[in-house]
């Protein structure tokens, strides 16, 4: 997205957060279809949990406790991200 005025590189929060917040929930999914498929030795919740309060393997509740807080971990890091990337490139730029 460049901004033909000033010559900068401009990402906004909303389309980030959405892409982000989507893709993490996307791969909650497959993560969690992916431990319904293999054998326990190999599946993946075990990765999930500490990082999802709430989240407990094959129950209702904690799967959408975990869907919900992938989903918001996107959102988190889009709002971290784009003002630190704007910082970021209008420094460089400015360089």
């Amino acid at each position: 997205m460049q901004n033909s005025n000033s010559g900068e590189c401009r990402i906004r929060v909303v389309p980030v957060g959405k892409s982000l917040s989507l893709l993490l929930a996307i791969s909650y999914l497959l993560c969690v279809g992916f431990g319904l498929l293999v054998p326990q030795q190999i599946r993946m919740y075990e990765a999930w949990a500490p990082l999802l309060p709430g989240f407990e393997w094959l129950t209702w509740s904690g799967f959408l406790i975990g869907l919900v807080e992938a989903y918001l971990y996107g959102w988190y890091i889009a709002l971290l991200f784009v003002p630190l990337y704007r910082w970021f490139s209008k420094s460089h730029n400015s360089e």
